[in-house]
C-alpha cells in the first residue's frame, strides 16, 4: 500500500513592495514568475533572513529595475494568499509596501522582472494587467495619499 503524500506546511512569508513616484510616474514591473506572474506589480520580493525592511526594498528595486532608490518609510501591509482548485493553501504573503525615492539609474528589467513600466493614472485605471494590490498603492502614490498614511 501507498502511503500518501503529505502536504507541505504553508508558512506566513514576509515580503517586501517598493513603492516609486518620480516624475509622477509610478515604476511598475512586469512579474517573471508567480505569484502574479505575467501581470504587472510593484518592485518586490522576499525579504532576506537578518535583512531590514529598508535595505531589501533598495535591493529589490537594484535587482529589478536597476534603480537606486532611498526608502522614505512604510506605506501598508497587504496580504497575499494563493489556493489551489480543491481551496487549499498554496502561499501566504506579508507583502510590506515601503514608499522609495529614486535617487538614480535608468530603468532596465532584470532578475524576476520581464519588463519595466513607468505608469501614470491613466494607465493605472485601464490596464487590466496590474494587479490589484499594486493599482491601489499606485492610485495612493498618484492623489498624493501616501503623506498621511507614512509610518516612520
Amino acid at each position: 500500500m501507498e502511503k500518501p503524500q503529505s502536504r507541505p506546511l504553508i508558512t506566513p512569508c514576509v515580503a517586501i513592495s517598493a513603492a516609486l513616484l518620480h516624475q509622477g510616474l509610478v515604476l511598475m514591473v512586469r512579474r517573471r514568475h508567480p505569484p502574479n506572474a505575467g501581470m504587472l506589480a510593484l518592485p518586490g520580493g522576499r525579504v532576506e533572513p537578518g535583512e531590514s525592511l529598508m535595505a531589501a526594498a533598495i535591493r529589490e528595486v537594484r535587482e529589478e529595475a536597476a534603480i537606486e532608490a532611498e526608502p522614505l518609510g512604510v506605506m501598508t501591509a497587504v496580504e497575499d494568499r494563493q489556493y489551489d482548485d480543491d481551496g487549499r493553501l498554496l502561499s501566504h504573503f506579508v507583502i510590506v509596501v515601503v514608499r522609495c525615492r529614486w535617487i538614480g539609474g535608468t530603468a532596465v528589467a532584470g532578475d524576476d522582472a520581464s519588463e519595466i513600466h513607468w505608469v501614470d493614472a491613466g494607465a493605472v485605471e485601464e490596464d487590466t494587467t496590474i494587479c490589484p494590490s499594486a493599482r491601489n498603492i499606485a492610485n495612493q502614490l498618484l492623489v498624493g495619499e501616501n503623506s498621511a498614511m507614512m509610518v516612520r
